[in-house]
């Protein structure tokens, strides 16, 4: 049998280039030799943003049209709401009650996260405690590979402490997954820094042509190059170059980076040039993603099935989980 994969993706709003990238070109992959699950995070988007649960809701159905459109196939892989498999906050209650404090607090990210989000109030049991609830998600499949980043790393290792604990207080229930590295770059965004939408920086994959061509003319280029007369250094100090790397051939990046050094290009038609690949080459998106917003039951549909998909594996593990620990309903 084909070992499990499990990942999830918060439904915070418009997914971008960097999505696309870094998270959905790798899932599209793993589903041909995995058995994969893929989750709307929605009770881990409540862990930030809890005071406007309305936005979460609304987010949803647009997020997996995304995944759907950039080929992730219903008929080859899981795709469910979190929330509509309840056995997942009941693993997560579980397996709180054997998860030391001092773990979570030394999760790097948890110091990160409340420093770069200020103006939130963090200081909450549910935004300490999501590793907890991450966890669950994970071993409720038994998943044996969870694809991150390098910077997600901890998150895993996490879990997996938390997974042996379970068994070594229990029996071996789950197999302690393992994290699988995804190759993941650092997209910059129209003004050189990472692309997130709290930047505002972001070509979103519901951009039209039109939109993508007049976010690309405003990109900032090679700042010490304020001539076209004067000579680039594309690889080191031009934004537009990064992204032209995923979009064209290396022939033409060659010549691209050899103009542009000899003041032959100028960033205005180089940037011209980097719209059009895109748009060419979000092309199929768009027209996959057009004909699934005209029919909004499909997602509907796609994710009822998933849910019941899902459902069938919680309920045998919680049950498992409750035999273990030797917990016997009263019916």
């Amino acid at each position: 049998m084909r070992q499990r994969v499990l990942s999830g993706m918060r439904p915070s709003g418009k997914l971008h280039l960097g999505h696309l990238h870094g998270v959905l070109h790798n899932w599209r992959n793993m589903q041909h030799d995995y058995d994969c699950f893929f989750f709307v995070a929605d009770w881990h988007a409540l862990t930030t943003n809890y005071e406007n649960p309305w936005s979460i809701s609304g987010n949803i159905g647009e997020m997996v049209m995304d995944w759907i459109a950039c080929g992730i196939d219903p008929e080859k892989s899981t795709l469910f709401v979190q929330s509509d498999i309840k056995e997942h906050a009941e693993l997560h209650l579980l397996l709180s009650m054997i998860t030391p404090v001092s773990w979570l607090e030394r999760n790097p990210t948890y110091k990160e996260q409340q420093q770069q989000l200020k103006e939130m109030d963090l200081a909450t049991y549910g935004f300490l405690g999501y590793p907890v609830l991450q966890a669950a998600d994970i071993i409720m499949y038994k998943a044996h590979k969870v694809p991150v980043g390098v910077d997600q790393l901890p998150h895993v290792e996490l879990t997996r402490e938390i997974t042996r604990r379970f068994n070594y207080l229990y029996g071996e229930v789950f197999p302690v997954p393992e994290a699988l590295l995804a190759e993941t770059p650092k997209l910059p965004g129209l003004d050189g820094r990472k692309m997130s939408k709290s930047y505002g920086n972001s070509i979103f994959l519901s951009d039209s042509d039109e939109d993508i061509r007049s976010k690309i003319a405003t990109m900032v280029t090679d700042i010490e190059r304020p001539r076209k007369s004067d000579p680039g250094d594309p690889e080191k100090r031009c934004v537009a170059f990064q992204l032209h790397k995923l979009y064209l051939s290396a022939e033409r990046l060659k010549e691209i980076e050899e103009d542009c050094k000899a003041a032959k290009l100028g960033c205005v038609a180089c940037k011209k040039e980097l719209a059009e690949a895109l748009v060419q080459g979000l092309a199929e998106v768009h027209e996959r993603r057009l004909a699934l917003s005209a029919n909004p039951q499909k997602i509907r549909e796609i994710l009822l099935e998933g849910a019941e998909k899902a459902r069938k594996v919680a309920g045998s593990t919680i049950s498992q989980v409750r035999d273990a620990i030797w917990i016997q309903r009263a019916t």
